[in-house]
């Protein structure tokens, strides 16, 4: 898909908005999961999650190659649709932005103050990226997909600088939502030529690639009802799936109860905020504790934009099950 020296410039391009963001290893964490542990906090950019790298790369080339462009449109469940927001205000480019109705208040929010008009239609993101397509269409707008190579290829910058930062990761946890930060992972472990093993993680409430990766082909689901909205995913990208069932060891399935505790581990042990699928990869990596030992494991952190009902609702149902790490 790209080269590690369109990898390099990639990072230089994001790096005029967004410094390197911080590799943490918790105390806690490690207690928590006996083990080491390296935290990448994609909750430390200008937006809150790592989408932030796809949008800066994607509008970069877009801006060059169309410099007289009328304008972008997209759908999201929310940190896509900031990122496209945050790019296309620094490049001057019109943005609208087509999101399900009953979306994350706050990330709509967030998606207006950067500039973009706010479009709320149908039930769930399928329904909002085909309406999307269509306005796309009519109005003459360059429709953004969700998955794409330059969205890989800037997301991936963040798992460049992981890997420089800890080269001797033996598994990397890693959400999926439409599939560009696994995918991007696994492009810069293998040009990088590390052997880290990268374990996808996905809700059981929306485990459309879980399945496709079990059944070798791609699997859509009816719904995609989990409350942490950045995997909540109907439809793999069949160009995503590609790179995720050669590069992934596997797909571990969580509970929105699982997301909830790790939520508030992250809250107590770091004193972090994680949306419900930053907390993703910690409550995978807690279910699968056993098989840690002696392990050095990274967890991707990649958003922090949680609202807060949610949130409070979270922290507070069961905090006394995780105030406290469990000792080895």
């Amino acid at each position: 898909m790209f080269s590690l020296a369109e990898l390099e410039r990639a990072h230089q391009i994001v790096g005029q908005a967004v410094p390197p963001t911080p590799a943490h290893a918790w105390p806690l964490l490690a207690e928590r999961l006996s083990t080491r542990v390296v935290v990448k906090h994609e909750n430390h950019t200008p937006i809150g999650a790592f989408k932030v790298r796809g949008g800066l790369v994607y509008l970069d080339r877009l801006k060059r190659e169309r410099p007289n462009i009328s304008g972008i449109i997209s759908a999201t469940r929310g940190n896509h649709g900031q990122s496209l927001a945050f790019a296309a205000s620094r490049h001057r480019v019109p943005a609208v932005i087509y999101v399900p109705k009953g979306n994350s208040v706050e990330k709509n929010r967030a998606m207006r103050a950067f500039g973009a008009e706010l479009v709320e239609h149908g039930e769930d993101f399928q329904a909002a990226a085909e309406e999307a397509q269509r306005r796309a269409q009519f109005a003459g707008l360059h429709m953004v997909p969700s998955f794409h190579p330059d969205l890989v290829l800037g997301v991936a910058t963040y798992a460049l600088e992981l890997f420089r930062t800890a080269p001797d990761l033996d598994i990397l946890y890693v959400p999926i939502g439409q599939g560009s930060g696994i995918s991007g992972c696994i492009m810069a472990r293998d040009l990088l030529g590390l052997k880290t093993e990268i374990v996808g993680v996905q809700s059981t409430e929306a485990p459309s690639y879980a399945l496709s990766f079990a059944a070798g082909t791609v699997v859509t689901t009816e719904a995609s009802n989990t409350l942490a909205d950045g995997m909540a995913t109907r439809i793999p990208d069949p160009d995503a799936f590609a790179i995720i069932r050669k590069g992934a060891a596997r797909i571990v399935q969580i509970t929105d109860d699982e997301v909830a505790a790790a939520v508030r581990a992250y809250w107590t042990d770091t004193h972090n905020l994680a949306e419900g699928a930053g907390a993703a990869p910690l409550a995978a990596a807690l279910q699968e504790k056993q098989k840690l030992a002696g392990k050095r494991v990274g967890l991707i952190l990649s958003g922090g934009n949680i609202d807060f009902d949610l949130f409070r609702k979270w922290i507070g149902t069961d905090s006394t099950a995780t105030t406290q790490p469990a000792m080895a």
